[in-house]
């Protein structure tokens, strides 16, 4: 197969970020800009090769403020676009995750996440990322983030990525990390017309912008691209639902931060994904992301020995999944939270728990290393004892 094709449909024993690249393709993405960064480079070289093939634009940029920036002009321009990174450059884009939010821009951010703080350990995966990428940013608002657990996940949730991203005009980040990017595992990409897509709503022309809802829907408004005259105005400040910079009215301010995060919640249930396996049963291990594959493991670990533990996968970390975690918590007598941190979702996941089970934390024996199953398996017998 010709790798010119946005569609490489086979059977492929590849690496994560791999996947990623080819999820991007597949999506239908035709921009990326990025900058090098251990361990997410791989991806970044990947599409520097494959996207000009696919008449796409892969574009290097001098840092990843840059990165970001001409990710977002890009899809202004109507491109379905992409910048990926690790945790250092996450830190750098904040201002512009806050621009990305405050004019409704579809994105896809890829965070292959590391261990930090600061420079860290560049090739060490660790979910440090977590909270970051919905409260980095100053201000209240809303952002979609995907945890995948697998290589083929890369590559279902990067198009799953694009599909939320162009739907409901906001970015969307995948949350890997050093560790998931750099695992190969079979990934099977199907035929291209067994792959769903979405595109955003195009704006109509109109004489001038008052005479059209370009912001602020809560349904998710047609989006006035650049370069199809339709005399768009675009600004990250306060602004009405026509764009109009507006800083001196209450209910303009009111609805400028308010209904975009009202458009992410009112659609939560078509956003929020979580895999439950806790039906009759007395524990559940809570995860996401690479941890996930430990809690598998340490589950059915206990299940042969008679032990009654169930897990809860959540694929979709924001919007947090309040509900179903809610839901669980509500059947079991016990929820162990997994996570490859210091427990950055801990305390969101108690908040919606602890009113009904017990809750307890347990990160990995050496921080920066995967979850041993035993370890888990121990922790789960002195709960039970």
């Amino acid at each position: 197969m010709q790798r010119h094709e946005r569609v490489l449909t086979g059977t492929h024993f590849e690496m994560g970020n791999w996947a990623c690249t080819e999820g991007a393709i597949a999506a239908g993405c035709n921009f990326v800009a990025g900058y090098p960064i251990t361990p997410a480079s791989e991806i970044a070289n990947l599409l520097a090769a494959r996207l000009p093939k696919v008449d796409g634009t892969f574009l290097q940029t001098e840092d990843e403020i840059s990165a970001i920036c001409s990710a977002i002009g890009a899809s202004w321009a109507g491109c379905k676009a992409m910048t990926v990174t690790s945790g250092p450059g996450i830190s750098l884009m904040q201002e512009n995750i806050g621009f990305a939010v405050a004019t409704e821009t579809p994105l896809v951010i890829v965070d292959v996440q590391r261990f930090g703080p600061s420079t860290g350990v560049p090739s060490v995966g660790l979910a440090g990322d977590i909270v970051q990428v919905a409260r980095g940013s100053h201000g209240d608002y809303q952002i979609i983030a995907l945890c995948p657990e697998s290589p083929q996940e890369m590559f279902d949730l990067t198009i799953r990525a694009f599909n939320l991203a162009e739907k409901y005009r906001v970015p969307v980040f995948l949350m890997a990390d050093g560790f998931m990017g750099h695992m190969r595992e079979q990934i099977v990409i199907p035929k291209k017309d067994q792959i769903k897509l979405k595109n955003r709503k195009i704006a109509e022309p109109a004489k001038t912008v008052l005479e059209r809802q370009d912001f602020l829907d809560v349904d998710v408004a047609p989006m006035p691209v650049f370069g199809r005259r339709l005399k768009a105005h675009v600004t990250s400040s306060c602004h009405d639902e026509h764009g109009m910079r507006n800083l001196t009215d209450p209910e303009v301010m009111h609805r400028y931060a308010m209904h975009p995060i009202e458009k992410i919640l009112s659609h939560r249930d078509d956003i929020v994904q979580v895999q439950d396996d806790c039906e009759d049963k007395t524990i559940a291990l809570v995860s996401c992301g690479t941890v996930s594959r430990s809690a598998g493991a340490a589950a059915k670990m206990a299940q042969r020995e008679g032990l009654n533990v169930g897990t809860l996968r959540l694929l979709t970390c924001w919007p947090f999944p309040d509900k179903e975690i809610r839901a669980v918590a509500e059947r079991v007598n016990h929820m162990l939270v997994l996570e490859n941190n210091t427990g950055q979702l801990y305390p969101y996941i108690k908040a919606e728990a602890a009113h009904a089970c017990r809750v307890s934390f347990l990160g990995p024996q050496t921080l920066g290393q995967i979850h041993d199953p035993r370890y888990i398996l121990g922790r789960i017998k002195e709960i039970i004892q």
